[in-house]
């Protein structure tokens, strides 16, 4: 059966050259890179290289650079340590939108006593900067909001968000995890003071992941132990996932000018593909501002797990969102946040692609999908009755 993977915001396939990259450091190259002799020397050397691929990928300095074990770790690791700085403040401001990692860890941190502020997004997924301005306050211990949305790939003004926040002289955390590898980033130009992202997201394999910390901002380790990333997080390193993901890193950075152009192109096909042949079908999200490879469509009056089993059967992989919240039958509460229509928000469809995908992909799932809409559509209550009701008109 042929497969169309098209459900990369959810993970990616690991390149091969990442692959090739790592095979050693499980048999030959297994020193630890803290000890005195040469086998802890030449994995040492190697840790050091692939530190400074990631911190060119996103222009930072490696010495800002700390490794984590996944996206949801740098979260926590930035927002828990950053509140530790500041005990006499207890303000969170976030958004409505937020990963599971950040949405979660913020209602948690509610019921143990911080006020948090969720801003609210219009039909297009965007933020108000004045509702942002409004909620900072002399309390406000933090700001953290994502770099690009990982449903609808909307991104938001991270620049004129850092500007606002730190002259408020407040620390500024941003999710990166679908930005990273998929849109330019540069660290030095952006007002950022933290951010996260995740290996598994940019062709390297899951269970690692990075952190970036500006020099000279305050934070306190989520993980307590060794004297390892320099004190800020406690734990022998995992030298064969940092070494693949410094080459999955340098090979995005090569690919960006690809990301934003080829596979740009096919998104737009797709997109314009289905909303040209299936009726009633809505684009979640600013089409203006949003990642290149991301997009989500809403079929209405059908479910999205039933289209997305169809089209499993089919060898096509997609989401009906986040992988995280994917398993619950609730619409997601980005698109709830969003004002989504009910009758559209169970039918929401996300495709996000990457450089592995091609446009024969792109006219399979063009050819396959619009019959399973009307399949589906012609055994709906909901699809019958919105028919009698415009025939009635």
């Amino acid at each position: 059966m042929r497969t169309v993977y098209v459900d990369n915001n959810a993970t990616t396939q690991v390149a091969p050259e990442v692959f090739e990259v790592m095979k050693p450091f499980f048999h030959d190259l297994y020193g630890n890179p803290s000890s005195m002799h040469f086998k802890g020397g030449e994995v040492q050397k190697t840790s050091v290289e692939a530190r400074e691929k990631v911190a060119d990928l996103i222009g930072a300095s490696p010495d800002e650079i700390v490794f984590t074990s996944c996206g949801t770790e740098g979260d926590n690791a930035a927002i828990r340590g950053t509140l530790e700085n500041y005990p006499g403040k207890r303000h969170i401001i976030s958004t409505r939108v937020e990963h599971p990692a950040v949405w979660t860890l913020c209602k948690y941190l509610e019921k143990r006593g911080y006020r948090v502020t969720m801003l609210s997004v219009d039909r297009e997924g965007r933020l108000d900067l004045d509702e942002l301005r409004a909620a900072i306050s002399d309390n406000t211990a933090l700001v953290s909001i994502m770099y690009a949305n990982n449903e609808t790939g909307v991104t938001f003004p991270i620049e004129e968000i850092g500007q606002i926040v730190k002259s408020r002289g407040i620390p500024f955390h941003t999710d990166g995890v679908q930005a990273v590898g998929k849109i330019p980033l540069d660290m030095k130009r952006i007002t950022v003071d933290m951010l996260s992202f995740s290996g598994h997201k940019v062709h390297a394999p899951k269970g690692i992941g990075v952190l970036y910390i500006r020099r000279g901002t305050k934070f306190s380790p989520l993980l307590i132990g060794g004297h390892q990333e320099k004190g800020r997080r406690g734990g022998t390193e995992n030298i064969p996932y940092i070494v693949g993901l410094g080459k999955a890193c340098q090979l995005a950075a090569r690919h960006l000018e690809e990301e934003n152009n080829r596979v740009r192109f096919m998104r737009d096909k797709l997109e314009q593909g289905l909303l040209e042949r299936i009726p009633d079908t809505l684009v979640n999200g600013d089409r203006e501002h949003r990642l290149p490879n991301t997009v989500s469509l809403s079929f209405e009056y059908v479910e999205g797990e039933s289209i997305l089993l169809l089209l499993s059967n089919l060898g096509i992989c997609a989401s009906s969102g986040s992988a995280c919240t994917s398993g619950s039958l609730e619409p997601s509460h980005v698109l709830r946040a969003m004002g989504i229509p009910f009758t559209a928000a169970h039918g929401s469809i996300r495709f996000s692609l990457s450089i592995y995908n091609t446009e024969e992909d792109i006219d399979y799932i063009l050819e396959q999908l619009p019959p399973i809409i009307e399949k589906l559509r012609d055994i709906s209550p909901f699809w019958r009755d919105y028919i009698k009701a415009s025939s009635k008109q």
